[in-house]
């Protein structure tokens, strides 16, 4: 999906960026058995009674006494001969067994990895299911019965599993402070870790920080009278110190249609629920806005307000949000770039939304960069910016005091102490349907150190667990990737030849970033981007703070500059991977090249099955209704013949149809909202399944896997699946119908394997079976 994002970490950069998985919406950032062997598996002794135990002990005729050659008849000597030589194969056979069970073979892949993969893929089946039925149960089945969903959280998978792991990972990496010849900024990733573990602190500081942070802001109506009329000092405050939005995001990120510059941006801010459906549609979503409006109430009272005070403002700041949520674009019709794309100078803004002063406004955001009226600016809401300026000279000035404040302590509220924490995981457990858990605070803790300082935590990640030759193999498998997709090109016959040929050119020019940004492994680099990012040892919410002060300086700084590809939105152990179309590149973190994505030591069936399958989700991200509008160079621009929009639009109209069929727990899915990561999740299984066969064409066929009794066609296929089991609650799924661009785990499947003629093929699936309807949808 495509995000418009303020940097949030050195290093980072703003992006509309494609993202291969939805997190968690309760992240804060989220042993096998051995197999044993079916009897169709082991070696083929065929034979029958004739045969004698032993070539050494030859039973003899009946009536015949031992005697010499010559005095044997003709039929005693053939059938001699054929006894002699059927014990001298089996002899042979014998010792061929003794070898196969010690030496990796052809046919079946006996080593350990094998057979504990086997039996990971295996237990994660059910059998009872016709995969031509239901090919996500089929594939899945088993592992949903044996992972019930953890305590405190709102949905499962592989990704949170493999999160959890990297968090460990790096847990004992911030724990270890022994460790020898850490950079000043690793050892500052360590600091803000141990500020943010020392609870005793926190709790003796309590709401303090907070309530002190609020009167320096000018105060607000909870505690007492309040008549000021400083809206735009408040409103600069917040959004500079505090990165808040509260009524329209800012930021800077590379200009869509001149890539090769940096430039300020201003969108449609987010709101206080996920999404606007859940103000506008409040019959469906009653107990959610009920659990909002006490959560709100409940921080109030935190933060010394009466209960009765609390809940009268908390109560205006939920009708007001509803009010700009009215107001919102639903995010399915701003998915043509070209159509809200406004380029305008500083002072144009100013006509546009006059309630905001803006040139005060932006020079105290990108400080201390100097701007002035012609100041460059891209809008992405004009209608909405219009809309949110008239509506702030209507409304009272307190109700946007309270809530511009309101949008700072939301904000502050894992950084409090735990009753402001138990405040938000109550709100928590009706929002997402999370069971009440003891999370550990370590968690809370690497994550926000991950946050914050993220690649130099990353440094320590990479050279603790990613092994160097890996980069080079997932280097290797990306130009596989890109060869099949390319090659797919050839066939594309609904697109021209001469919108063909740039295709082409676009998808040789995609820049790979796999494993790490470079500059994190010379320590002097490192230390550079996070010099100016001051870490106490104690104080957490000093340290926040200083983060976001330092947050905002790095996002200045990079206003007018070339964008840089060092700089990525996601950290090293980041189990995701994503494509940015302005850079035109795909990158791939140093956190997800493991398993159950990747391992070297696997069937390469899995491997393209697996991060085979994220690389061409990336790629074809390039692709999809939104990427497409970008060039090689990663330019927003018509280069696209008319004919071939048309036939594109054609073809991409029967996947917002197919998946706007879907729906979970009896609501529809939004086919428009997630074209373009079903286009991607098509785009991605269909290149990685061309460039495996391809491999098998030069290195021939690998071998199986035991007792599985499937071929390493199908395999590809139940890896794939087996990628996007997942458990969620209805609370969650419910909110990812209506927010996540990714369509649910159970439709990723589904969806892309029922387009797919090799599936059918290799599973044997008869004409018009669920998973082998008639009508497919095919794009690339």
């Amino acid at each position: 999906m495509y995000q418009r994002l303020s940097p949030s970490v050195p290093g980072q950069t703003a992006h509309r960026s494609h993202g291969t998985a939805g997190g968690p919406s309760d992240s804060r950032m989220s042993t096998y058995k051995r197999a044993t062997l079916d009897e169709e598996d082991l070696v083929d002794s065929t034979g029958d009674d004739i045969y004698p135990s032993s070539p050494m002990q030859v039973t003899l005729l009946p009536g015949r006494s031992s005697t010499c050659w010559p005095d044997r008849t003709q039929r005693e000597k053939k059938l001699l001969v054929l006894v002699c030589a059927l014990s001298v194969g089996l002899f042979i056979s014998l010792i061929a067994a003794g070898v196969f069970y010690r030496q990796p073979h052809s046919g079946l892949c006996l080593t350990e990895p094998c057979i504990t993969v086997a039996s990971a893929v295996m237990s994660a089946l059910d059998r009872s299911v016709d995969p031509c039925q239901d090919f996500y149960n089929f594939a899945c089945g088993g592992w949903i019965k044996n992972n019930p969903l953890p305590e405190g959280k709102s949905r499962w998978e592989p990704f949170s599993n493999l999160w959890e792991h990297n968090m460990l990972v790096m847990k004992h990496l911030l724990e270890n402070t022994t460790m020898k010849g850490l950079s000043n900024a690793e050892e500052k990733a360590q600091r803000y870790y141990q500020a943010c573990m020392n609870e005793t602190k926190i709790e003796a500081l309590g709401a303090k920080p907070l309530q002190e942070l609020i009167n320096q802001i000018g105060g607000w109506a909870l505690t007492g009278p309040w008549d000021k009329n400083n809206f735009q000092e408040v409103l600069r405050t917040v959004s500079a110190s505090y990165r808040t939005s509260p009524f329209f995001t800012v930021f800077v990120s590379p200009d869509s249609k001149n890539s090769n510059s940096n430039i300020i941006q201003v969108d449609q801010s987010s709101l206080g629920l996920p999404s606007r459906d859940y103000y506008l549609n409040k019959t469906a979503n009653e107990k959610y806005l009920t659990a909002y409006l006490n959560f709100l109430v409940e921080l109030g009272v935190l933060l010394g307000g009466s209960e009765e005070t609390s809940r009268t403002l908390m109560q205006e700041i939920v009708d007001f949000e509803t009010t700009l949520a009215n107001l919102t674009i639903p995010q399915e019709e701003r998915r043509d770039e070209l159509l809200i794309y406004h380029k305008m100078e500083a002072k144009e803004l100013t006509t546009l939304a006059p309630a905001v002063q803006w040139m005060p406004y932006l020079t105290e955001v990108f400080a201390p960069v100097p701007l002035n009226e012609s100041e460059p600016v891209v809008v992405y809401a004009k209608e909405y910016l219009q809309k949110v300026s008239d509506l702030i000279i209507k409304t009272n000035k307190s109700l946007l005091n309270n809530y511009m404040i309101m949008k700072v302590v939301r904000k502050m509220v894992s950084i409090l102490d735990q009753k402001f924490q138990d405040a938000e995981q109550r709100f928590f457990e009706v929002m997402y349907g999370t069971k009440k858990s003891c999370t550990p605070r370590w968690k809370l803790c690497v994550s926000d150190t991950d946050s914050a300082l993220g690649f130099a935590l990353g440094a320590m990640f990479v050279k603790a667990t990613f092994a160097e030759d890996s980069k080079a193999i997932a280097e290797d498998m990306v130009a596989e990737i890109k060869w099949a997709f390319e090659d797919s090109l050839k066939y594309t016959s609904w697109m021209d030849s001469e919108t063909r040929k740039a295709a082409k050119e676009k998808a040789d020019a995609i820049y790979n970033m796999v494993g790490y940004p470079e500059f994190i492994m010379n320590p002097e680099k490192l230390d550079k981007v996070f010099n100016d990012f001051e870490v106490v040892s104690e104080l957490y919410f000093q340290n926040v703070m200083q983060y976001y002060n330092f947050s905002a300086r790095v996002t200045a700084d990079q206003l007018r500059k070339t964008p840089n590809r060092n700089q990525w939105s996601m950290t090293p152990p980041t189990v995701n991977a994503y494509y940015s179309p302005t850079k035109n590149e795909m990158v791939l973190p140093a956190g997800i090249l493991q398993a159950p994505f990747y391992s070297r030591s696997w069937p390469k069936a899995l491997n393209f099955g697996g991060i085979g399958v994220v690389m061409g989700h990336e790629l074809t991200h390039a692709f999809d209704d939104q990427g497409r509008e970008y060039d090689k160079d990663g330019n927003l621009r018509s280069w696209w013949q008319n004919s071939s929009v048309e036939a594109f639009k054609k073809h991409t109209q029967c996947m917002v149809e197919q998946y706007g069929n879907y729906s979970i727990n009896q609501e529809h899915l939004n086919g428009r909202h997630t074209l373009g990561e079903n286009i991607a999740d098509n785009g991605g299984l269909n290149a990685a399944y061309k460039a495996y066969v391809n491999w098998i064409k030069k290195n021939g066929e690998e071998a199986t896997l035991p007792a599985l009794g499937m071929t390493n066609h199908q395999l590809f296929f139940v890896g794939f699946a087996q990628v996007w089991c997942s458990v969620r609650t209805p609370e969650s799924s419910h909110e990812g119908v209506i927010t996540d661009s990714h369509s649910p785990s159970r439709f990723r499947v589904i969806g892309t394997i029922s387009n797919s003629r090799e599936f059918s093929k290799h599973f044997g699936c008869k004409a018009d079976a669920p998973m082998n309807p008639k009508h497919k949808c095919e794009l690339w």
